[in-house]
């Protein structure tokens, strides 16, 4: 099986494996089973539940962090945020060893030096690689535990809520200007409850692809019964604190689209769906999303998307939602709202 040019070049500036390996993000799998090939002590984890399905099942590792198992290398594929990198970074200098070392690797175009920045604050010794097929590797060493700056927590007065997020997350614990758009538009008939009595419980209502959990604790805030569904572990971990700041209660499920959520099981779906996966545009889980929104929804539901006007979501929410209007549109963004014909008195 060939290996992509990032992993080659982790695998060859990282020599020998050998001890105990921890392989962090390993989007094809390729680290880990070059790593058990030779040898070594291998677990491994990926933040996104498609990526971590592509690993040899038997060293799937969830205790990122443990003081159990302590490992002498980590093989990395680099996100591109320099958020990202500097949460797991400051994870791993508090779990390594001094002697531990980090052999973090990614493509070119999308490194930047603030990369570096971001691990030379929980590591002594940051060096690049010279460059070979648009990669480069980081080594990293000499870990020193630093206070941590994730999660990080901020009031969003424009939605009246505090968002705690990871680093990985989109956004982080920033309101984008899709969501924003999204939650003024809905808020003109989901107005916020007043005075200390709790709202009347409104239904089921799921925040599709929920990151930091802003859309699903606006929703929980008024009533409804909410699940934030998200590939991303760090995105439910972020989703289960905004919540519990906001004192609403958010059920959350890891899961590449609806999972098993049960025909009819929900009578709102709001998302603000992503459209890349990693650096690469894809809107295929979202049109995937729209396509099985459909029976999701009890009939007479609801589904509220934002997204770019130029993606292709229409024609797929009238196909397999129904009758779709667009609610509000800005130089960027479309928000519309798609109703599940309610069934027939003869049904």
């Amino acid at each position: 099986m060939s290996v992509d040019p990032v992993a080659s070049l982790i695998l060859d500036e990282a020599g020998p494996l050998s001890g105990r390996v921890f392989v962090l993000d390993d989007v094809d799998g390729a680290l880990t089973r070059e790593a058990v090939r030779q040898g070594a002590d291998v677990r491994a984890w990926c933040d996104d539940v498609r990526d971590q399905a592509q690993l040899p099942r038997a060293h799937v590792f969830d205790g990122l962090g443990s003081e159990d198992w302590v490992p002498d290398t980590v093989l990395w594929r680099l996100p591109r945020a320099v958020s990202a990198v500097e949460d797991t970074a400051e994870t791993l200098a508090c779990w390594l060893r001094p002697a531990g070392r980090v052999v973090a690797g990614g493509r070119t175009k999308h490194m930047t030096p603030a990369q570096n920045d971001a691990l030379g604050r929980a590591f002594h010794d940051v060096r690049a690689s010279l460059g070979r097929q648009k990669s480069r590797v980081i080594h990293a060493t000499g870990a020193h535990p630093v206070h941590p700056r994730w999660p990080m927590r901020r009031h969003l007065p424009e939605v009246d809520l505090t968002v705690v997020a990871r680093g990985n997350v989109f956004h982080t614990n920033r309101l984008d200007d899709g969501t924003h758009l999204l939650l003024r538009t809905l808020g003109r008939i989901l107005p916020p409850p007043t005075g200390p009595t709790p709202p009347p419980t409104r239904g089921i209502a799921i925040d599709f692809g929920c990151g930091s959990g802003i859309i699903a604790a606006w929703l929980a805030v008024r009533g409804f019964a909410v699940s934030g569904i998200d590939v991303s572990q760090q995105a439910l971990q972020s989703t289960r604190m905004t919540a519990a700041v906001n004192h609403v209660s958010v059920g959350t499920r890891r899961s590449d689209g609806f999972g098993r959520t049960p025909a009819g099981g929900a009578d709102l779906i709001v998302s603000n769906p992503p459209f890349h996966r990693g650096a690469a545009k894809d809107s295929t889980p979202s049109l995937e999303m729209i396509e099985r929104a459909g029976d999701v929804l009890r009939p007479g539901g609801e589904l509220w998307l934002v997204f770019n006007s130029h993606l292709p979501y229409l024609p797929a929410l009238r196909r397999h939602v129904g009758v779709t209007t667009i609610e509000a549109r800005d130089r960027t963004y479309l928000v519309t709202r798609s109703l599940k014909q309610p069934e027939s008195p003869e049904d």
